[in-house]
């Protein structure tokens, strides 16, 4: 298989893009890396004291800084913020610097392995399912248009979606040689069935 120029992971909070961003980088052998875990880095501090300090304002823009520096990177895995593609910018450098993935997952199942983790600033509120379906409401069609591949990962392990996703990439490249184009997603993913629970 060619490797791809970049790889970068888009898509909603729990849907394990850390997880299987660290698996594709092993199976391409390519450098990993996390933007969220970048910003801690470089500020020194960690993802919700930035949110309590500078609000999601603050945060968003040094989001955007970063992803911006990071897709200036040649040939890494990027897994990105859930709300990195809200800034418009950003999602036009994702989509003209390497092959953006959504990786897409129930709202039922983004609760189930969210609702535990208190380093998701956005969900400590008293109904987390309700902020996790206005988010989707917001975001999804932003995924979907920076997207060039889907891939559904509810209730799939992270090995099997790392070895779908490197199969697409294969196609994807196959079929569109230039893949910074503007291009529609390859695949649709499983629709969702419970997103009204």
């Amino acid at each position: 298989m060619r490797e791809p120029s970049n790889v970068f992971l888009v898509g909603p909070m729990g849907v394990g893009k850390s997880t299987i961003g660290r698996l594709l980088a092993s199976q391409l052998n390519m450098p990993f890396f996390d933007s969220d875990r970048e910003i801690e880095f470089v500020t020194g501090a960690d993802i919700p004291w930035i949110f309590d300090v500078e609000g999601e304002k603050g945060f968003r823009i040094r989001e955007a800084r970063m992803i911006d520096t990071l897709t200036q990177r040649q040939s890494i895995i990027l897994a990105t913020g859930g709300g990195a593609i809200l800034n418009e910018q950003s999602r036009e450098f994702l989509r003209s610097r390497g092959v953006v993935v959504y990786l897409r997952a129930t709202i039922n199942q983004q609760l189930e392995r969210t609702c535990k983790d208190k380093n998701r600033p956005l969900l400590q509120t008293e109904n987390p399912m309700a902020k996790i379906k206005e988010l989707f409401k917001i975001r999804e069609p932003l995924y979907r248009e920076t997207a060039h591949i889907i891939v559904d990962t509810s209730r799939r392990s992270p090995r099997s979606v790392s070895q779908e996703i490197a199969r697409q990439l294969e196609a994807f490249h196959g079929s569109h040689p230039s893949e910074g184009a503007k291009l529609a997603p390859l695949t649709e993913p499983t629709k969702p069935t419970d997103q009204s629970s």
